[in-house]
């Protein structure tokens, strides 16, 4: 069966077809870095980190870009604000992106550009479609015509007649309001670069399509990003690319957002949830979890009983996981994914449905357990390996195991030494009927923040909340 993606300009589910047999080129709308990133940022790049790795497990060789807008309106009032150099807002929030990503295992992109370092691409970009008539200079800001394009607004679906162009500060001479800036010419104490139509910053806009062809050339086969970005950003991208004469993306996916009580959750409304708080009180793999089991389409309410319920749901697998390991050994993740979990994510990438398949294994694999079948519950974890390395969900994974760090694995090792010894000494305390003492030690190991459950085998403890 072949992957099947929803083709939002489309819009419905179409056959993917690469440009080059074997090969996905993808570009992402990645981080505007005037703040820390929130739990909404973060899952647009782990939903594509997930694409990513299905498309690789399919054996495609997969090109990901995912660019740095270090340079816009946001991030110069910041600066207004602060009273820090744009340069040095953009690149501190950039590392705390980078950060978010890696510690919810997201795998680094091919390739991750800054705006700010392709401005000769947007000037020559700007030249071209000046002199095809697309574009137009007035005042040092250079506007692209949108009546000069006839398929403007094919991604959105709306119609030219209706169109209000979002407002921005400084945007003067148009001859139609409906044009955007794809460069702003200089203002008092900001940033600027020079260009044949005097000193100014790109427009956002045109920085996506700058880098698109540079690194993925005339033709790509996927362009993702938020669906908040279909218009203004995506409609332009498409208007400034194919004027210039590249034929751009192939496919449009555009992922969902994460709201609080109904509203996308967004730094301006106030609503946000930083990664960097979020990841003190659970664990990065359980969050990766919460944010990356729903379908990518699909928006999360975000709520503290719904990450409940995701570490409750992610602790069942884990624990059937960490069982058989303790039982039967170490158990390498199969070298295919059951048939069942390949048909659902194939299917536009339909990750509930691929858990639904995770979790009848583990519930098949606990009842091999609890039957003494050791074939049984080891060829289950090995499925179960095998799916969730897919989705980077692996709780035995190394990257897991150590905390994303060498660091963190030995410093793992250590912990599980000093309880299996504290373990030892409650055992002692039970063996000789000191059930005090017994008791007491696994209310301290609970206040701890240790979980024990005793069984045949002994005693094994896991975090708790």
């Amino acid at each position: 069966m072949s992957i099947r993606l929803h083709d939002t300009a489309a819009g419905q589910v179409r056959d993917f077809v690469p440009i080059t047999p074997g090969c996905v080129s993808i570009y992402l709308c990645g981080a505007t870095v005037q703040a820390a990133p929130h739990i909404g940022h973060i899952r647009s790049g782990l939903n594509f980190d997930i694409m990513r790795r299905w498309f690789a497990y399919r054996g495609y060789d997969v090109t990901l870009l995912r660019n740095v807008t270090d340079i816009d309106d946001k991030i110069i009032a910041k600066s207004r604000e602060t009273g820090l150099p744009w340069w040095q807002i953009g690149y501190a929030n950039e590392r705390a992106f980078d950060e978010g990503y890696t510690a919810l295992g997201c795998l680094p992109p091919t390739v991750e550009p800054r705006a700010t370092g392709h401005i000769p691409e947007m000037i020559e970009m700007m030249r071209t479609l000046i002199e095809r008539g697309y574009a137009y200079e007035s005042e040092g800001n250079v506007y692209f015509s949108v009546t000069s394009y006839p398929g403007y607004l094919e991604l959105s679906h709306q119609q030219l007649e209706n169109l209000l162009q979002p407002e921005s500060e400084g945007e003067t001479g148009k001859r139609d309001p409906r044009d955007f800036a794809m460069w702003k010419a200089a203002k008092p104490g900001e940033p600027s670069w020079e260009t044949p139509w005097g000193r100014g910053r790109p427009g956002w806009h045109l920085e996506c399509s700058a880098m698109a062809h540079k690194y993925l050339g005339r033709a790509f086969d996927i362009h993702g990003g938020g669906r908040d970005l279909i218009f203004p950003h995506h409609e332009n991208e498409i208007a400034q690319s194919k004027a210039f004469g590249d034929d751009f993306a192939s496919y449009w996916l555009h992922n969902a957002w994460v709201t609080l009580r109904g509203e996308k959750m967004s730094k301006s409304l106030g609503n946000s949830v930083l990664v960097s708080e979020m990841v003190k009180t659970w664990r990065p793999i359980v969050l990766r979890y919460y944010l990356g089991t729903p379908h990518y389409r699909s928006t999360i309410e975000y709520s503290e009983e719904a990450l409940r319920e995701a570490e409750t749901g992610f602790n069942r697998i884990e624990g059937f996981a960490e069982r058989v390991t303790e039982l039967h050994g170490e158990v390498a993740p199969a070298t295919e994914v059951p048939p069942a979990f390949a048909e659902a994510m194939d299917e536009d990438f339909g990750v509930p449905q691929a858990m639904a398949i995770v979790h009848t294994a583990v519930r098949q694999g606990n009842a091999a357990l609890a039957a003494d079948d050791k074939e049984s519950a080891v060829a289950r974890l090995s499925e179960v390996r095998a799916m969730l390395g897919v989705l980077g969900l692996d709780p035995l994974d190394p990257f897991w195991r150590g905390g994303g760090s060498g660091t963190g694995e030995q410093l793992a090792d250590v912990v599980d030494a000093l309880v299996a010894l504290v373990l030892e000494q409650r055992q002692a305390a039970r063996s000789r009927k000191d059930y005090a003492t017994s008791d007491a030690i696994r209310d301290r190991l609970t206040q701890a923040g240790l979980s024990i459950e005793d069984g045949a085998e002994g005693s094994r403890w896991t975090l708790n909340k």
